[in-house]
């Protein structure tokens, strides 16, 4: 089961969280639709290569990563998304695309959209595609120690 290892790692922190579980779904937003958690509510990862190194990149569902803003945030000079090929071997405990944003738990950096940080809480893939986690942001913000950063316009929304 590709959640035990994040409730584990979660457990061990004593933080409390919220399973929800829905139907079967791939894009974030079915998974929102399937879930009844708004698209602005619901975090989805995406990966990107920053100069040759894998990064998690966490933002609202809703929105689209300008990737000339995660080039600034972190100096680099080559940002690109990254494509499945490169990294699903990373993540075998989880469904493929169904990664969690804790990239603490598989040794990359994770840089977070501002915009989440404004909620009290975060929803996102618990690793599985029938599953989301509803955690505290300021837990998911302790554990991950995610860089907080500007990375789309407010108007950028998934078509």
């Amino acid at each position: 089961m590709p959640v035990k290892r994040l409730k584990q790692f979660l457990d061990s922190h004593g933080v409390k969280y919220v399973t929800i579980r829905h139907s079967q779904a791939f894009t974030a937003q079915e998974i929102a639709a399937s879930a009844h958690v708004s698209g602005k509510e619901l975090a989805k990862t995406v990966m990107a290569d920053v100069d040759g190194r894998m990064v998690m990149v966490v933002l609202p569902a809703s929105h689209r990563v300008v990737l000339e803003f995660l080039a600034t945030a972190t100096n680099a000079k080559d940002v690109r998304l990254a494509s499945e090929r490169q990294f699903r071997d990373r993540f075998s405990d989880c469904d493929i695309g169904a990664m969690p944003p804790f990239g603490n738990l598989y040794g990359m950096d994770v840089f977070v959209s501002e915009s989440l940080t404004e909620d009290e809480e975060i929803v996102f893939n618990a690793g599985s595609h029938t599953e989301l986690i509803r955690m505290p942001y300021r837990d998911f913000e302790r554990l991950v120690r995610p860089k907080v950063v500007r990375l789309a316009y407010a108007d950028a929304v998934d078509a």
